[in-house]
């Protein structure tokens, strides 16, 4: 069974305009705190950036929580509940969620989609720094490190 991103994936994979107004209301909410001239441009390019390949098969969730390590090396992928038929750019956040600096190059040179697809992979990745840093509060890990995050999806 082929399953299109819906709410039981909060809709990741499909189109990043699902996430249109959400951004466009943090970027605004961040004003003074957050550079939203880079984040409304970086924005503007992942909405820019159409996909011209089929849907493929995604995880949905891709994120160091669901990512297992052993020996300093990936050795399992947990979490499929997200699983979907859609645009692949909102697995390849991992870039700049786990990966900095040369391991992203290689990661990113290693993976080697379109610059479109990572135009969309950064807006992905844009948008739940964002929201993170707008609206949710507490220790957890990708709320402690959404600032970071961001920071690496401007600084490209």
């Amino acid at each position: 069974m082929v399953r299109r991103p819906a709410k039981h994936n909060f809709f990741r994979g499909d189109s990043l305009l699902t996430y249109d107004q959400d951004t466009r209301r943090a970027i605004r909410a961040l004003a003074g705190k957050v550079d939203t001239t880079a984040c409304a441009r970086v924005w503007e390019a992942a909405l820019a950036a159409k996909p011209t390949g089929p849907a493929a098969w995604l995880h949905g969730d891709v994120a160091p929580s669901n990512l297992l390590v052993r020996d300093g090396r990936l050795s399992a992928v947990i979490d499929f509940g997200g699983m979907a038929v859609g645009d692949v750019a909102c697995d390849l956040t991992i870039a700049w969620t786990l990966f900095t600096g040369l391991p992203r190059r290689v990661f990113r040179d290693r993976v080697a989609h379109d610059d479109a697809t990572w135009a969309r992979a950064r807006g992905w990745t844009l948008w739940k720094a964002l929201i993170l840093i707008a609206w949710k509060s507490g220790t957890t890990g990708a709320v402690a490190d959404a600032g970071r995050v961001l920071d690496a999806v401007l600084a490209e």
